[in-house]
């Protein structure tokens, strides 16, 4: 996912059209946890985010890969200060800003606010596209992190949309598949935007 002001040229990221993002991500065995195969998976997700100044999140389809992880960027919680971050029976605020990007392996959302709001969005994977998407104002998730250790976390805001927007990827889902008033940027500027980021 990506910021809906900003925009930027992907690099290196599946793009709409591809079976991958069409397919229902398998879940990540137990096994796996700690092992160079996934580390290596989740290095290339991080790097691949953090190739896009406007991006948010990113799922392991958007790379090639169909299991369930997805990677939220440390900085949408600079964007979205009122999630919580709930560790073994502990509840502590989140931080403002975190250390690191937020892994997320076999993730579920186990809870939804009833009220729905209508946010403006776009994708890492359907570049240059922008609509308006219906998401839950709330919503909470369990998941495991790097290191096979399960934590929930739940969010308002850019972060709940986030979530939402990324558990559609792992289930093949894309937010034009439901999303209203999309737009597609021209030619020109788009030009404009490969200019100012130096990239053709």
């Amino acid at each position: 996912m990506k910021e809906s002001n900003n925009k930027n040229v992907a690099s290196d990221i599946v793009q709409q059209g591809d079976p991958v993002l069409r397919a229902h991500a398998a879940s990540v065995a137990k096994s796996e946890f700690g092992t160079k195969q996934l580390n290596n998976i989740l290095d290339a997700m991080n790097s691949a985010l953090e190739a896009e100044f406007d991006g948010v999140a990113i799922a392991a389809p958007q790379i090639g890969v169909s299991l369930r992880i997805f990677i939220v960027s440390r900085k949408a919680f600079a964007i979205n200060e009122d999630g919580k971050i709930k560790a073994e029976d502990t509840e502590v605020d989140a931080p403002v800003m975190p250390e690191k990007n937020m892994v997320c392996i076999n993730p579920e959302i186990i809870k939804v606010s009833r009220k729905k709001v209508k946010v403006p969005e776009g994708c890492l994977s359907v570049r240059w596209y922008y609509g308006n998407t219906l998401r839950h104002e709330k919503a909470m998730i369990r998941a495991y992190d790097e290191y096979g250790k399960v934590f929930t976390y739940g969010g308002s805001g850019l972060v709940a949309q986030i979530f939402q927007h990324e558990t559609d990827h792992l289930n093949g889902t894309l937010f034009v598949d439901h999303a209203t008033e999309i737009e597609e940027l021209t030619p020109k500027e788009i030009a404009e935007i490969q200019a100012k980021s130096g990239k053709r």
